[in-house]
């Protein structure tokens, strides 16, 4: 029976001083005013080129990095694998809009598509497509709200071509690939040639994923749209949930720029968007593959009854559960024991380059309402739980 309070479960994978870092690090990003003076000293320190891998490496980044390299990460991939976890895999380097910066993540996120072929621990690859065009450029193209130059036209195209180029080398792989959902400012564009990848590589399965952030409320219908395609088309849709984690910036460009707000009214009303966006999938199937990427254990609750309500095997192939590296060991670890698909989001990259995504990790959890909290709670229960058992 499904129980993601089963302690000894959840925390099968930490040793004792793992457990500790982990204590240490939530005790201190619960702390708003830390995170924000963390935030503040990195961004200093990358500045001026302070070196800050000695105090990054052995907290944050140990515990939500899973290695420099794509070969770094074996450990930690074989370390899930053994306790029936698969990877996905995210170079999550945030690197400069440069073109040389641009080549790079291009020729990295290439390589990780390779990495994954034959590979039965990796059950995804991953891109972002901001990575590889300037934000100022992908929104201009998306929000479509003066035309592009010459120059403008020929540097979007080269863009496309980097994203269509991923999609290809998925589909020649045979590895399964999400393409990640961005700002709405940009998420126009990229919708646009997420479908038209789904279309031509998804005939008999689903390689290429959208990611629908079901904190916008205009994604029901999106996916209703998809369906209404891939049945025209016969094509699988592959679909990824998330609920976003962007609120308050959403609201205020919308308000700046003029545009409504795109968002859910509150809280209840996402968690009811996302769980509608699961229904809706489950219910049709046969035109579907789902990668659910959330830490609500309401929502992991739902997908598993609802896998058995439909007399579906738990690892039915087409449904993954998913989690980040580092959180919610709870949920993972319980699917996975009771032979559900997990996956974790295993993210990589040198230490200052994966920086400014290590601060975004630390501001979400003192921002998603108790995520941290919860966190602490478990954590702190194993530690008592174990320290019982040792007498």
């Amino acid at each position: 029976m499904l129980d993601f309070n089963n302690l000894e479960v959840a925390f099968s994978s930490k040793s004792k001083s793992e457990l500790k870092n982990a204590l240490l690090l939530f005790n201190t990003i619960k702390r708003p005013g830390m995170v924000k003076f963390l935030k503040g000293a990195s961004n200093l320190a990358l500045k001026i080129g302070f070196p800050i891998g000695w105090a990054v490496k052995p907290t944050l980044y140990k515990q939500f990095v899973g290695g420099e390299t794509l070969q770094d990460c074996q450990k930690t991939i074989d370390h899930l694998k053994s306790f029936n976890v698969k990877s996905t895999l995210d170079f999550s380097a945030e690197g400069k809009q440069t073109p040389e910066g641009i080549q790079y993540t291009f020729e990295e996120t290439m390589r990780s598509i390779d990495f994954a072929k034959d590979n039965p621990s990796l059950a995804y690859a991953v891109f972002k497509p901001s990575t590889i065009i300037t934000d100022e450029l992908l929104a201009k193209a998306s929000e479509k709200r003066e035309p592009l130059t010459a120059e403008e036209e020929k540097e979007f195209k080269a863009y496309q071509e980097r994203f269509a180029a991923f999609c290809k080398r998925a589909y020649d792989n045979d590895v399964r690939l999400i393409i990640d959902a961005e700002d709405y400012c940009f998420q126009d564009a990229i919708d646009a040639q997420t479908d038209e990848m789904m279309r031509l590589y998804n005939k008999k399965r689903a390689i290429i994923f959208a990611t629908l952030q079901m904190y916008r409320h205009d994604r029901m219908p999106y996916l209703e749209k998809i369906y209404e395609d891939a049945v025209k088309n016969n094509y699988i849709a592959g679909i990824k949930f998330v609920r976003g984690a962007y609120m308050e910036e959403e609201r205020a460009r919308a308000a700046a720029m003029g545009y409504p707000d795109p968002i859910c009214k509150d809280k209840q009303a996402t968690d009811d968007n996302y769980n509608a966006g699961v229904r809706y999938v489950m219910d049709r199937l046969d035109h579907f593959e789902l990668f659910m990427g959330t830490h609500n254990e309401e929502s992991n609750r739902l997908l598993a009854k609802l896998i058995d309500e439909k007399g579906l095997a738990h690892n039915d192939p087409r449904i993954h559960f998913a989690q980040l590296l580092g959180m919610s060991d709870n949920i993972s670890f319980n699917l996975a024991h009771e032979g559900y698909n997990v996956t974790k989001y295993v993210p990589y990259a040198k230490v200052k380059d994966v920086v400014p995504y290590l601060v975004r990790r630390a501001e979400e959890n003192t921002s998603v309402a108790g995520q941290t909290g919860r966190e602490l709670n478990l954590l702190r229960a194993e530690k008592a739980r174990r320290k019982e058992n040792e007498k």
